[in-house]
């Protein structure tokens, strides 16, 4: 585990299910209850995240202002519990990223989380990204050897595009020269997160010695320059809120049945269980190309996409704009019709033009499972 979160939180039970739900996602987790306690550990210690149970009292603003002050946590993500009643956004301004209402709620926790965790990875990356275009040998029980494309490099993990996808929970072993080297560098990984297009994120587990100084000697050579976007979640796989708010194909729900249809799936092979969120939003959707706003109500939604409800779908055009327009934020997303359904609606999949667009969707996700209504602007 290379991620490390802290709970602060008096509620035993409360603090269970964050401390289970953060160890699923892969992250070594603290628990304290005292915030005297967690004061003394964002003082010694360095977390990915912080869970503080925030009761709008003067030891959490004081942890809050120690928080920011801190040389190792100050730009820690920060994720707020409060009570259901309370506005968040004095807790927003104070520096938090999430919120979670009491009580706690087992799926909106871990789809919130898994978030948090998906920008973690994205926006905390440990180690510079170098650019890189070689060929590497991949290995993994019970499947055959594979040809895949590195695309960049740290000493601790790298992004590749692989003909298929790769096995989430075993081990892979690794077998790549680097440009300009002529010895092979031998290591083994596992999946950090994967996409639709075929990349795939590893992260490096046993790495022996010679590999390491052959991968460090190339690394000092180019200047460990940063790669734009590489092993963090790429462009097109930009957390989900629906799996670990990992880039996922939609399965579309038909609102007669309710039942997953695998042939509206672009690429059913691709497709994880995903977590999709209940909700009642008010959009517009707009043909490609034009300006002509359609009136619509999004009855779920997850990264991948969302379920439109509207009585004359938009049936022979296949490229659509969603605009949806909240408190918190103002989101104009493409996407692709996957299925209509005359008198009901139809099921759009998400079509991300950058890493950008990706994480818009998220954060709105984020806004979704933090309360029980969302703030619509009025249009």
């Amino acid at each position: 585990m290379d991620l490390r979160a802290l709970v602060v939180c008096p509620d035993l039970d409360s603090a269970s299910l964050l401390t289970l739900i953060l160890t699923e996602l892969g992250m070594a987790t603290e628990h304290t209850p005292s915030v005297t306690r967690g004061m003394e550990l964002i003082e010694s210690e360095r977390f990915d995240a912080i869970v503080l149970d925030y009761q709008a009292d003067q030891s959490s603003e004081e942890f809050l202002a120690r928080l920011r002050q801190s040389k190792k946590n100050r730009t820690s993500m920060l994720i707020a519990i409060v009570d259901s009643e309370f506005n968040a956004r004095p807790v927003f301004g104070l520096g938090a990223n999430f919120v979670l209402y009491r009580p706690l709620s087992s799926e909106r926790t871990r789809i919130s989380l898994r978030a948090a965790r998906g920008l973690m990875r994205r926006e905390r990356r440990r180690a510079p990204r170098t650019p890189v275009k070689s060929t590497a040998n991949v290995a993994y029980p019970g499947a055959p050897e594979l040809n895949a494309v590195l695309r960049d490099l740290s000493d601790g993990g790298t992004s590749i595009h692989a003909p298929q996808r790769l096995p989430n929970a075993c081990k892979v072993y690794f077998e790549f020269a680097l440009p300009g080297q002529h010895q092979l560098v031998r290591l083994s990984g596992e999946v950090a997160w994967q996409d639709a297009s075929g990349r795939t994120g590893i992260r490096f587990l046993d790495v022996p010695q010679s590999s390491r100084r052959l991968m460090q000697t190339w690394l000092q050579q180019k200047n460990a320059q940063p790669a734009t976007e590489a092993a963090s979640q790429p462009a097109a796989s930009k957390l989900s809120a629906t799996q670990s708010f990992a880039g996922q194909s939609l399965p579309v729900r038909d609102p007669k049945h309710e039942t997953k249809d695998s042939s509206l799936v672009s690429n059913a092979g691709n497709r994880r269980g995903e977590y999709r969120l209940a909700c009642k939003l008010g959009a517009e959707v707009y043909r490609l190309g034009t300006t002509v706003p359609n009136r619509c109500t999004l009855s779920d939604i997850s990264e991948g996409g969302c379920y439109v409800e509207m009585p004359s779908p938009l049936s022979g055009q296949p490229g659509v704009e969603i605009l949806v327009r909240t408190a918190e934020t103002k989101l104009r997303i493409r996407g692709q019709v996957l299925a209509t359904h005359p008198g009901f609606g139809m099921g759009v999949r998400f079509m991300f033009r950058d890493s950008v667009e990706r994480e818009e969707v998220l954060r709105l996700l984020a806004v979704l499972t933090g309360g029980p209504t969302l703030d619509e602007q009025p249009r």
